[in-house]
């Protein structure tokens, strides 16, 4: 099999290509540059393998939750990339990108959602994936309910802006963990052998909250 992951959640901008169980990686941080970047990358990678963006079975991305822009370029490109081929799409949680990327095996994923919020899920690897213990979420962080049993590490960037390790009984918290492509792929290569994915235009993120910033009347009250 033969895919490209794509991440863009966050500011960093990684891509993988998987071909035939090996997988390579590029990253890079992006700034607001992601759309001008991903698909150079991608193509420096098809050229590793001499392969054409025409050679893809399919196309995995990072769904979400992270940055409401970011997600729709990742969304945007595995579309484009895969409409023309009539390659399957397939969204990978974000939160289990970050917990597959931990190296651990229960991770309690946070990223920063702005607005005094954050992107929350715990998260307990599950044979060749993970299953959800508190699913996701977008919640204040004084909110966040406490992960069951020990053994749990946080990891992600609403560990940066928020003091939860303690209050939530974490053993070590990884604030740089971050999702990347690399781990979409290896997400995604068993979920695409057993044939899931959707047609390209029913491909979507993953928001979990719909609002992206406060109106003028909020900020006053706040």
């Amino acid at each position: 099999m033969r895919f490209a992951a794509l991440e863009t959640s966050t500011d960093w901008c990684s891509v993988a290509l998987h071909v035939d169980g090996e997988t390579r990686a590029l990253e890079r941080r992006a700034g607001q540059r992601h759309s001008e970047l991903a698909l150079p990358m991608l193509h420096d990678l098809l050229k590793d393998f001499q392969l054409r963006s025409a050679d893809l079975d399919a196309i995995a991305f990072g769904a979400g939750p992270g940055s409401f822009t970011g997600l729709r370029i990742a969304c945007g490109l595995a579309q484009g990339l895969a409409l023309a081929r009539g390659a399957r799409v397939l969204g990978v949680s974000s939160l289990e990108a970050i917990a597959e990327e931990s190296g651990a095996a229960r991770v309690v994923a946070c990223l920063d959602a702005r607005m005094h919020e954050v992107y929350y899920s715990a998260l307990e690897k599950h044979g060749d994936g993970w299953r959800e213990v508190i699913g996701a979420q977008c919640i204040a962080p004084q909110a966040a309910p406490r992960p069951p049993g020990e053994g749990w590490v946080g990891c992600g960037s609403g560990f940066a802006v928020a003091d939860l390790g303690a209050r939530l009984g974490l053993r070590r918290v990884f604030p740089e963990v971050h999702a990347t492509a690399s781990a979409i792929a290896r997400l995604a290569a068993p979920r695409l052998a057993r044939g899931e994915g959707v047609d390209a235009a029913a491909a979507a993120p993953h928001y979990l909250r719909d609002k992206v910033a406060y109106t003028r009347e909020e900020l006053k009250s706040r």
